[in-house]
């Protein structure tokens, strides 16, 4: 049985995503294979000084405990786990739990048999604010389904001008949820309504990331 890296385990809400504001239980691996400039969660990269391991059964048992059916695979990176595989066949085989992987973009999701709707991946995609674009495996694309989400953290009309390109590149509207965020301090809220309605994106969700707006940006466990 695999033993994962995990820095912490809560419930909290949902705060982004087609599920924001929904209640979900939350497993935050440690490590992760990109350093963006805006990292929100760079202490979940430090094996030494945080976490610990646990079993899939561990992690199973967690969730079930809360009794909270959505369930948040997040991070770091899940998806460079050891044997997460194995964790997600067995968190399927239970109809209740419906599974979301946070995935930064750079990890192959060819892998992962996609016929259950429980589970759903939001991918990243890594503009050029954040200094890790080319990290990012354009394969992926081809693997997302409707019910996935793509997810543009932008930090200047150039990042969101290379969000629209990539949208149009891979004609993503339409076939997932797609969504735009904000590097906080570095484009405003408005601006970004802005060069939506400018571009007429209609079918791009504008998210705010509501743990922030109740907790504050710099809290854990949330």
């Amino acid at each position: 049985m695999a033993e994962y890296n995990v820095a912490e385990t809560f419930v909290s809400i949902n705060g982004e995503g087609v599920c924001a504001g929904q209640l979900a239980v939350f497993i935050r691996f440690y490590g992760c294979n990109l350093s963006c400039s805006y990292c929100d969660t760079a202490w979940a990269k430090d094996a030494l000084a945080h976490g610990k391991t646990m079993s899939e059964l561990d992690i199973y048992e967690y969730i079930k405990e809360t009794g909270i059916k959505n369930v948040t695979l997040t991070g770091g990176e899940p998806l460079i786990q050891n044997g997460i595989g194995d964790l997600l066949s067995l968190l399927l085989l239970d109809e209740a739990l419906r599974v979301e992987v946070e995935t930064n973009g750079s990890a192959d999701l060819s892998n992962y048999q996609r016929e259950t709707n429980a589970l759903t991946f939001t991918m990243d995609y890594k503009l050029p604010g954040s200094g890790m674009e080319n990290e990012m495996r354009l394969s992926n694309f081809a693997y997302l389904k409707q019910k996935d989400t793509v997810k543009f953290v932008a930090g200047s009309t150039k990042d969101l001008e290379r969000a629209v390109e990539m949208i149009l590149r891979f004609q993503l509207s339409g076939r997932c949820h797609l969504y735009f965020s904000t590097v906080f301090g570095s484009i405003s809220l408005s601006d970004v309504v802005e060069y939506m309605k400018q571009n007429r994106l209609n079918d791009v969700t504008l998210q705010l990331q509501l743990h922030k707006i109740i907790w504050g940006s710099d809290a854990v466990g949330v």
